[in-house]
């Protein structure tokens, strides 16, 4: 029943087809290949004749001596595959999950091989430990602030400070800065003292706007009586509190604007005396949360060592050396210490979200991400291919950034808003991007990104922090977190890697446009001799995602931008040639960041415009149900 030009069995001879081989022919890959009835083995070149033996004399056919054959061997048969691209490995169904992320873009950067990080690997219990020594730090920068500067801790101050401090730090902990020169930071003093005398907010009402006025004055007045001021300090502040008090009583039917300028006035006046009268107590503020975190970090450090002493393994001091130094394409960042045993951690799957619990201490993921680091996993971890260390890792994990952000509501969610996928995706199509600088294995678009904690994050595709990371070639995008230091310090490093490399090297920046200052890094970023092209995205037209989108319901992952973000694109020459930010490649990025609900909208509108003939009342357009 087989048709003709199927079955070839003529052009066997007699001695396979005794042998049970048959030959076929396969439309799929359009050629003929052999396949044995009685063993169910499959070649795609022509077997090779068994000799004869006798089954009651010679069961195992060692008895027969082989011929010998004068020439060369001929060709080794080749088991039969599912397809020409399987040849020597069985071909497995590849998993694609879908999600606001494409996990199989392929990465185009290359870089210098480097050696392994002598970081220990992330464990529960030092995680726990870790959150609760954190916690203790935080909690005594908030009683610093409120006991000697009658201020509470300026909102996400910390988080800026640890941001800060990471730029420069050499220690040996992840997190908590130990090793840092100078030790004041500067973006702690400086928010502490844009705090002082009381923390200004911009008022609503023009009542408000005369109550701050009054409450700037009367603390101000306070604070150079209660320090220890010289003279012409107290005189200056106690004459000009005693003016604006003055223009109080007399002033009658002042405007909003009248008292803003007024509080500007006297801050002008005032302030210089009293940050010189305070300065030596904030500076006392900044040493000493310092100085806990350089203990802490230590304490952390012992523990790992009994850790790593428990499981038998002898801890790394020194950084490994390289043999040589090759350019290879970006890799996870490896460890140099085996990993420990870790303990067993609870796996609680709900509706939408899994709960992690070890010690009673529980961690939510929404359930698609949770498979979102499943997927990272399976890609970037090489020494847990069955997925024995998963359900700890992604713990610790979880815990580090919770750590990291604080306990307070939307504390630190802004240091991991991350771009429209829409932009994401423009941004590969238009200009090769496949990488990007400040991610995290919960907000990450591709798998291969930077992120702030190479030990924790690196199972996951992490390359380690970024400005540790020397790429030779490739396009990046770059969204950093708010930190003027940080984002200064991005700056510097992009333009010494454009300068050093030869080879086609790109990076896209995204900055909110502040100029009221403008910060150092925007300045920067206009004046490099690498921008290529800059654009503005206006304030209220764009959005961004949510920052703990692995936790909160897709109803409230949009979160509309209240500034300009500036794009820059920094490009040495051969990145221009290859990615070069042409008029429609930005114009493209442009519309790719508008919100879906207005492309919609437009789109809706163009397919059925509306109508106004002479003469005819306007027609009322259908109304679009997804628009609000």
């Amino acid at each position: 029943g087989m048709p003709p030009g199927i079955y070839l069995e003529p052009e066997l001879p007699p001695e396979l087809l005794q042998q049970g081989w048959r030959k076929f022919w396969s439309k799929r890959e359009n050629r003929p290949y052999f396949w044995n009835k009685l063993t169910g083995e499959s070649l795609w070149e022509m077997p090779q004749l068994k000799s004869q033996f006798d089954p009651i004399t010679d069961p195992l056919g060692i008895c027969n001596t082989p011929a010998i054959v004068n020439g060369p061997p001929g060709p080794i048969a080749i088991k039969r595959r599912a397809s020409e691209e399987g040849v020597g490995s069985p071909v497995a169904k590849k998993f694609i999950l879908t999600g606001p992320w494409d996990l199989e873009i392929q990465t185009n950067v290359v870089i210098y091989e480097r050696p392994p990080t002598i970081l220990p690997h992330p464990h529960p219990d030092i995680e726990t430990y870790r959150c609760s020594l954190a916690a203790k730090l935080r909690q005594c920068y908030q009683e610093l602030c409120h006991s000697r500067e009658a201020i509470d801790a300026p909102k996400d101050s910390f988080n800026r400070w640890l941001m800060e401090r990471k730029v420069i730090d050499t220690g040996s902990d992840p997190l908590l800065p130990s090793n840092c020169f100078p030790e004041i930071s500067m973006s702690m003093y400086r928010e502490i003292m844009n705090d002082i005398p009381i923390k200004l907010v911009r008022p609503k009402f023009t009542g408000d706007a005369r109550k701050q006025l009054s409450r700037y004055a009367e603390a101000a007045k306070k604070m150079i009586e209660s320090r220890n001021a010289t003279s012409e300090s107290r005189k200056v502040v106690k004459w000009n509190v005693e003016e604006t008090f003055q223009w109080l009583r007399r002033t009658v039917g002042a405007t909003y604007d009248d008292f803003q300028d007024r509080l500007g006035h006297l801050k002008r006046q005032c302030q210089p005396h009293l940050t010189e009268t305070v300065k030596e107590s904030v500076e006392g503020i900044c040493l000493k949360i310092y100085h806990l975190s350089a203990d802490y970090a230590k304490k952390i450090k012992e523990k790992h060592t009994e850790v790593l002493k428990e499981s038998g393994i002898s801890e790394v001091m020194t950084p490994v050396q390289m043999p040589a130094i090759r350019k290879v394409w970006c890799y996870p960042m490896q460890f140099a210490m085996p990993c420990p045993r870790l303990p067993q951690v609870d796996y609680l799957p709900e509706r939408d979200q899994t709960l992690l619990r070890f010690h009673g201490d529980t961690m939510y993921i929404n359930t698609t991400h949770l498979q979102k680091l499943e997927q990272l996993y399976r890609y970037s971890c090489f020494d847990d291919k069955k997925f024995e260390l998963f359900l700890p890792r992604v713990w610790s994990l979880l815990k580090r950034y919770k750590t990291f952000f604080g306990s307070g509501q939307n504390e630190g969610q802004g240091t991991q808003g991350a771009l429209p996928v829409s932009v994401f995706e423009c941004l590969n199509k238009m200009f090769g991007v496949s990488f990007e600088c400040f991610a995290s294995p919960l907000n990450c678009y591709f798998k291969q990104f930077c992120s702030a904690f190479p030990d924790t994050d690196s199972y996951f595709g992490s390359r380690g922090p970024v400005l540790d990371f020397k790429a030779v070639s490739g396009s990046f995008e770059a969204n950093p977190p708010f930190c003027e230091e940080l984002m200064e310090a991005m700056v510097n490093h992009f333009e010494q890697l454009l300068s050093d490399s030869p080879e086609a090297l790109s990076f896209i920046v995204f900055i909110p446009e502040w100029r009221d200052p403008a910060p150092n890094a925007l300045l920067r970023l206009e004046t490099s001799h690498f921008k290529r092209k800059q654009v503005v995205v206006p304030a209220y037209e764009h959005e961004y995602r949510h920052g703990f989108q692995h936790l909160i319901s897709k109803s409230e992952l949009n979160v509309r931008s209240a500034h300009g973000t500036l794009v820059v694109w920094l490009q040495n020459n051969a990145g221009y040639q290859r990615w070069g930010p042409t008029d429609d490649r930005v114009e493209a990025l442009l519309e790719a960041f508008r919100p879906g609900r207005e492309r919609e909208r437009d789109r809706q509108e163009l397919l059925s415009p509306q109508r106004n003939d002479a003469g005819d009342a306007v027609s009322t357009p259908v109304p679009n149900p997804q628009t609000p």
